[in-house]
């Protein structure tokens, strides 16, 4: 369970939400500049809010009050951004190879970065370098790298926009049944409703760095899918 109070301003943004994550997927949705991104950068540790407390699996992470906050290496959280922000001077292997500390022998520590490579699709990407690769090539070895420190808690941030819709989709579908089976609570931010439905995932819906809503998608969502619908109908019509 993640749950987390947070106050942060950053220029005239202001995040102030409260929360209780106990579902194994939680979609973050949001138009632009509703504070997917920053919230995400706090429960990762890699931002300090102005006030406020995380706190995941009854392990607290951030406690401003008490003058706690921990590292965001020892949080047992993986963070995939918008960018992929993979090493250039390593190639595809080294970079999902970096991190993985796992306790028992070498055999073991290079079957997760091939079975990371392999779920995403990536198995023969290993020796190429980052320049060498596409937008969602690049994106594909970030989640990899990612997944392969086996994390307690997941943290997306958009990180299939550059795959087409079917690569998306196909991915997604073999991340949440590995995440299942390996007892990974996730948070992904999107501004795709589509995500949302897809994934069956319970939605907190984010605007204007406030929580508005918090639920299945057919409740959350339903007024972003009509809005979808209508659009798509008053296209159609343009069309004919």
């Amino acid at each position: 369970m993640l749950e987390f109070a947070l106050d942060a301003r950053r220029g005239a943004f202001h995040l102030e939400i409260s929360c209780r994550l106990t579902a194994e997927w939680t979609v973050i949705f949001g138009h632009s500049g509703a504070g997917k991104s920053t919230l995400l950068r706090l429960l990762a540790g890699l931002d300090r809010p102005d006030n406020g407390r995380i706190a995941f699996g009854g392990t607290i992470l951030t406690d401003i009050a008490a003058r706690l906050f921990m590292a965001p290496g020892r949080r047992g959280c993986a963070f995939v951004t918008q960018q992929p922000a993979l090493f250039p001077h390593m190639n595809v292997r080294s970079n999902v190879v970096y991190g993985v500390r796992p306790r028992n022998n070498l055999r073991e520590w290079m079957g997760r970065v091939d079975e990371a490579l392999a779920l995403v699709g990536a198995s023969d990407l290993h020796d190429r370098y980052p320049r060498d690769l596409s937008g969602g090539e690049a994106q594909r070895v970030a989640v990899a790298r990612a997944i392969a420190v086996r994390p307690k808690l997941l943290l997306l941030d958009e990180p299939f926009s550059a795959l087409d819709g079917p690569a998306a989709d196909a991915l997604l579908d073999r991340l949440q049944v590995w995440l299942r089976n390996n007892g990974v609570q996730t948070v992904m931010a999107t501004h795709e409703a589509a995500d949302a439905f897809a994934l069956g995932a319970e939605v907190a819906l984010l605007q204007d760095g406030r929580l508005a809503a918090l639920g299945p998608p057919q409740e959350v969502l339903a007024q972003e899918r009509e809005r979808i619908t209508s659009r798509l109908s008053n296209r159609a019509v343009r069309l004919k």
